[in-house]
């Protein structure tokens, strides 16, 4: 009864504050009336107080997402000076030295395994201030365990040596993060939402590091595992790109953008480069992918599509001759055909298209790339085609 009463006491006061209201304006001698009625008054408040919830409500989750995230890093963090201090270590080395010996083996398999998965030779990272702070309390937790257990100097000095060699690698692996990040970037392109599909997209069986299914991943080596699987889809990423040039005719006889239309002289929207050049010059593909058309295209005429992944896909039009097949993979700099005039066209040309998701996008940076973007691409794209990373299986199902 109390809550039915207080509902009907808040519904009699909005009831009370959105009431009928009449506005008089007066302009040249003449009386106007503006009503604007309760249930009009009622339905913008109510509209306005909706779309301040939801704009809470969104605040809210992302407040919550960042702390989220932000917990996440320092408890890891946090972890990793546990494991890392002296007293877990003297404990570890004193519970039993030959197990210790075995952790330090497997773990020396699993640095060299990511090692050669992800980046063959090592590149050397700058050192910080916060490094050499952690190498220098890593030097003193050595010094310490050596002199409560001389038999174990040995296995402490080489278990520093990992961990500082773990650490020296993500920091590699960080550091050439953001060069493929600065990279994507100059290309006109958002490297997070490229690389979104491909983190989440990733599978195959499950192949343990070590064979004690208790035993976890060292906060060292997790770190390492998650900056150089951010590395690889970045550097991926980067590869898939366009930045050859399909043709070897620098003549440009269209670009990207609204022009007048050759054969109705009107307006309309051209979605890619036209190069000019002459019948029969050899077709290059921009980036290497997988054909998923190589045939006949309404108004394109025959033409070639390569789709490169994360959302990245090539048109080749009005060529003369088409040398690949649908479902062919290449590599970047392969022939696909020969310039034409086929569908509808002027006169002999290569219609060059770049498409993001089915959008048409401005080819041009990606052709005029700069060598210090080609030169981090070419780097990438040595590592991934790299034999000792093949035969290690880094294959994604």
């Amino acid at each position: 009864m109390h809550k039915q009463n207080t509902g009907k006491g808040l519904k009699a006061r909005l009831d009370h504050m959105f009431t009928d209201r009449e506005f008089f304006m007066r302009s040249h001698g003449q009386v106007r009336f503006l009503t604007i009625s309760a249930r009009l008054q009622k339905r913008l408040f109510y509209t306005v107080a909706a779309a301040l919830i939801f704009w809470l409500l969104v605040t809210l989750a992302m407040m919550v997402n960042q702390l989220t995230v932000t917990s996440e890093r320092m408890a890891l963090a946090q972890k990793e000076a546990e494991v890392n201090s002296t007293e877990s270590r003297v404990a570890n080395y004193k519970a039993s030295i030959e197990d210790v010996a075995a952790d330090l083996k497997q773990r020396q398999d699993v640095l060299d395994q990511m090692t050669e998965q992800f980046v063959g030779e090592q590149t050397e990272a700058a050192e910080t201030a916060a490094q050499k702070q952690a190498d220098e309390q890593l030097f003193e937790n050595t010094r310490k365990i050596s002199a409560a257990f001389p038999e174990a100097a040995r296995l402490a000095e080489l278990e520093a040596r990992q961990i500082k060699f773990a650490r020296r690698l993500t920091m590699a692996a960080i550091q050439r993060t953001k060069q493929a990040e600065e990279a994507i970037r100059k290309f006109g392109l958002n490297p997070e939402k490229l690389t979104k599909n491909s983190m989440a997209a990733m599978g195959g069986p499950l192949i343990p590091f070590f064979s004690n299914k208790d035993q976890q991943l060292h906060p060292t080596l997790e770190r390492l595992n998650l900056a150089l699987q951010r590395m690889d889809a970045l550097e991926r990423t980067l590869i898939a790109i366009p930045s050859g040039k399909p043709s070897s005719t620098g003549m440009i006889s269209s670009s990207y953008g609204y022009r007048r239309d050759p054969f109705t002289g009107g307006g309309a929207m051209h979605s890619g480069i036209d190069f000019k050049g002459p019948r029969g010059l050899p077709i290059l593909a921009a980036a290497g992918g997988k054909v998923t058309h190589a045939g006949w295209k309404s108004g394109y005429g025959k033409t070639v599509e390569i789709t490169h992944g994360n959302g990245l896909m090539t048109r080749y039009a009005h060529l003369s001759k088409i040398g690949v097949t649908t479902g062919q993979k290449i590599e970047q700099g392969i022939q696909l055909g020969a310039m034409g005039s086929t569908g509808r066209s002027t006169g002999t040309h290569l219609h060059f298209e770049v498409r993001l998701n089915g959008r048409a996008i401005n080819p041009r940076p990606f052709l005029e790339a700069n060598s210090d973007v080609l030169k981090i691409k070419a780097i990438a794209r040595q590592r991934a085609s790299s034999p000792k990373r093949t035969e290690s299986g880094a294959d994604r199902g």
